[in-house]
């Protein structure tokens, strides 16, 4: 609070994902707690008003730990390389994630939730050498076009993505240090996913290394 009232930078870190929200994640597949940003003022004990700037950081892809409704998995070989290239593992069990293609419906409602002001992406690298990338635009549920997320789990559990394909880059991004750098592949990848979510991606992680990031726009 003497930091606050400082005018003083304060960084909170919240911890697990938005859909293991115990209030607005996929139930009964949650934790016990609020990971949301909102969550960030109670544990801190600070109010909303202090709150000026929230960084979501979601993967290039997505995972997903045990059971729970997952419209984009992957059982497949190039979900097998998902796993093994991106060391998807749990830090403390050892428990192989389920991997799965980028659903950008799950992310555009993660904002909402959130009142996101930016994306980091982590883990771009992780697709490096595929042929080709997918995004999840929206969901095809009973004849329909759905590009919000269903607010009944059993409809979550019954839906099928709809994909918009994008060539691979398939060279390696470890080394790549500014915008400029990027292939012109990725670099649309990126730009369309911010394009579906509504909000910039500000940095883009491209290995396990704290130097491999940069900025790719700034707010």
């Amino acid at each position: 609070h003497r930091a606050l009232e400082a005018d003083q930078l304060v960084l909170l870190e919240g911890a697990q994902a938005t859909f293991l929200d115990l209030d607005h994640g996929t139930y009964p597949f949650v934790t016990s707690s609020n990971p949301v940003a909102g969550g960030a003022c109670i544990g801190a004990g600070i109010g909303p008003r202090h709150i000026t700037r929230v960084i979501g950081v979601a993967k290039a892809y997505v995972t997903r730990v045990g059971s729970g409704p997952f419209p984009t998995e992957l059982t497949d070989a190039i979900g097998d390389h998902l796993v093994e290239v991106g060391h998807e593992y749990g830090t403390n069990t050892g428990r192989r994630r389920r991997p799965g293609w980028i659903d950008t419906v799950m992310l555009r409602h993660a904002v909402r939730l959130n009142s996101m002001s930016e994306l980091a992406i982590a883990k771009l690298d992780v697709l490096d050498g595929l042929d080709v990338v997918r995004v999840c635009t929206g969901y095809e549920l009973d004849g329909a076009l759905h590009t919000d997320l269903p607010y009944h789990q059993s409809d979550l559990h019954r839906v099928v993505p709809v994909y918009r394909d994008f060539p691979g880059w398939r060279r390696s991004l470890g080394e790549v240090r500014e915008r400029g750098q990027l292939p012109a592949e990725a670099a649309t990848f990126l730009d369309f996913v911010a394009e579906q979510v509504g909000v910039p991606i500000t940095m883009v992680g491209v290995g396990p290394g704290r130097d491999q990031y940069f900025r790719w726009n700034d707010v």
